[in-house]
């Protein structure tokens, strides 16, 4: 039925049926859902049971929360009735959530996501996604695996797909002509790197600092669905930039998704599309959109019936969500300003630049955000904040002009992003700075103290080129850890068993540390080395070296990090313990000593 639906669809664009002179704009809103100390609270099925209204609904994880506004003409009103829209789902969201003891949270990645979140359980229940989990692990060797190389490292793998519910968006939806699709859509793919740049919000997964807009890596890495084969021939994921400059029609993007990208799931009954269409019947083409949305490109056209009337749109999804409604208003303020000068400015831009290079943009945009560097259409090399102020601001205030916004609303909007790239504090930056003196240890109390704050100025619609330090804003208690998660060191010191012993001493020494956990070869943790034993090895002073398996302890605590801190002070204390392993799903993750556990009792 794809195929026909695809047949279809050159049909109407011959015929001349798809609607032409109109333009409208559409925005799904995305969220977060936060428990009242900040942490992701999976439930979403109960929030929306809970509002009862058809502009909400689920998104993989329970954790996420989706809102879809009505498109609205692209008018001189259009930015503020979107501002006003989202004010009101967002408030919405807001009230409904309250009455569960919960928070929304406008953010491209909450800073307080925690390991224990983003696995399978937290996944929610709709076939869609159980067929996207099944192919993405089965292709990934049966979990998902996750590497990004930013100020940290983060390397991990994960059970199931609903990583990926780490991120959320801001999606701008812009409705085209089926003679302009082409072109406007190569446009949007030019101006994904500075907008991203001048948005970035995601810097920070799972306590690690990463890239600017680290939702880009994420995203792309977790549904990658490739056979050893197609990596070998690089065959792009299906998250992703996409690989070519269109020609003459969006088609081209269809049909490439569908001789790319095998159907992972159909609807059975469905009626032939050129039939309905030869009835004088719009079509819905519910295998092609199915599939289309298996395929996220960041960038995706798309297909609809709006008033009857069938229609063709470029949805944008690279911005992130949040941090205040007021931000992604001036976000999309740039991008709709950048499509309508820019086409004129620009024209055919697949003839000036490179797709490669576009391409190489957004990656730097994602890692780098203001500080990016792009190659441009006239050859030159710029920072992503010199681009955006000297032209890309200025063509977008002309853009918003010409189609009768008023120069006041002009000037709220733009002129936010102006003073944020001016200042270079997008979200990504004020989060990255309020981490950088912070010991790794001390990130999770200051990435809850974060989002409390994001929770404030989000309330008050205060953008995020004028939040002042957290540390300033905040002085109140430490938040109370919960889970060995939340109190161990994970930077973990270890030996093997063949090591002579005075290596684990130097290396006890040098770290000031008392416990060093012995993993053999294949990383399996076989036995626990303390200071207590090597004071007994220095008592028996031996002229041969002693290997740490011979004095290595077999006998130890372990626990998942789950534990509640109190029951792991009670196993600690039964088992004459001085410290606990803390093992996932056989592998080593962390320590918690009892220094570790007496700091936490202190926390009021």
């Amino acid at each position: 039925m794809i195929l026909r639906d695809i047949e279809a669809l050159e049909l109407m664009i011959e015929r001349g049926l798809i609607e032409e002179g109109q333009t409208r704009v559409g925005v799904e809103q995305e969220m977060n859902l936060v428990d009242a100390q900040g942490m992701v609270a999976p439930l979403a099925t109960k929030l929306i049971e809970h509002l009862a209204d058809p502009a909400f609904q689920t998104e993989i994880a329970l954790f996420n929360l989706e809102a879809n506004l009505g498109p609205r003409p692209l008018d001189g009103r259009f930015l503020r009735d979107m501002e006003g829209d989202l004010t009101k789902v967002v408030r919405l969201a807001q009230k409904g959530a309250r009455d569960l003891g919960i928070e929304v949270l406008l953010a491209g990645i909450t800073p307080t996501l925690r390991r224990e979140d983003l696995r399978s359980k937290n996944m929610t229940l709709d076939v869609r996604y159980e067929c996207l989990d099944e192919s993405a692990v089965d292709a990934q060797g049966g979990a998902i695996k996750l590497l990004v190389d930013g100020i940290d490292r983060f390397e991990s793998q994960f059970d199931s797909v609903v990583v990926e519910g780490a991120n959320t968006s801001l999606q701008l939806h812009l409705q085209v002509t089926p003679s302009d699709g082409a072109r406007l859509y190569n446009l949007a793919q030019l101006i994904t790197a500075p907008l991203l740049a001048a948005a970035a919000n995601s810097p920070v997964l799972l306590g690690k600092r990463l890239w600017h807009e680290t939702r880009v890596a994420v995203f792309e890495r977790t549904l990658d669905d490739r056979s050893a084969s197609q990596l070998t021939r690089g065959v792009p994921t299906r998250v992703g930039f996409g690989s070519f400059w269109l020609k003459d029609s969006v088609i081209e993007l269809f049909r490439d998704n569908i001789a790319r990208y095998r159907v992972i799931m159909m609807i059975p009954g469905l009626e032939d599309s050129v039939e309905v269409l030869e009835r004088g019947e719009v079509p819905e083409l519910a295998a092609l959109a199915l599939h289309n949305g298996t395929v996220w490109r960041w960038n995706r056209a798309c297909y609809g019936i709006t008033n009857g009337k069938p229609h063709l749109r470029i949805e944008n999804r690279i911005l992130p969500g949040g941090p205040t409604v007021l931000d992604e208003v001036a976000n999309a303020a740039l991008f709709y300003g950048l499509m309508i000068r820019l086409d004129e400015q620009y024209g055919d831009i697949s003839t000036q630049l490179s797709f490669a290079d576009a391409k190489t943009n957004l990656l730097s945009a994602a890692r780098r955000g203001l500080h990016g560097r792009f190659k441009w259409l006239d050859g030159r090399n710029v920072i992503a904040r010199d681009l955006l102020l000297r032209e890309l601001i200025p063509a977008a205030r002309e853009g918003l002009l010409r189609v009768g916004v008023s120069g006041k609303d002009v000037d709220r909007y733009l002129g936010v992003i102006e003073q944020r790239v001016q200042s270079e504090q997008t979200g990504a930056r004020w989060l990255l700075q309020n981490l950088a003196t912070v010991e790794e240890n001390e990130r999770a109390e200051h990435c809850a103290e974060a989002v409390r704050m994001m929770l404030e100025k989000q309330q008050l619609n205060e953008p995020v080129h004028t939040w002042e330090d957290i540390k300033r804003q905040n002085s109140g208690a430490k938040r109370m850890a919960t889970t060995l998660e939340d109190i161990m060191t994970a930077d973990v010191f270890t030996v093997r068993p063949d090591d002579v012993v005075d290596l684990a001493a130097s290396v006890m020494d040098w770290q000031h540390i008392r416990h060093v956990p012995v993993e053999d070869q294949q990383g399996k943790v076989v036995g626990l080395l303390t200071a207590r034993e090597l004071l007994h090895v220095h008592g028996r002073r031996s002229e041969e070296p002693r290997a740490v398996r011979d004095i290595m302890i077999t006998s130890f605590a372990t626990a998942a990090p789950d534990l509640e801190v109190r029951e792991a002070m009670k196993q600690m204390l039964s088992a004459g313990a001085g410290c606990i392993l803390v093992i996932r799903e056989g592998i080593l993750v962390g320590i918690v000593t009892e220094r570790d556990l007496l700091k936490a009792a202190l926390v009021e």
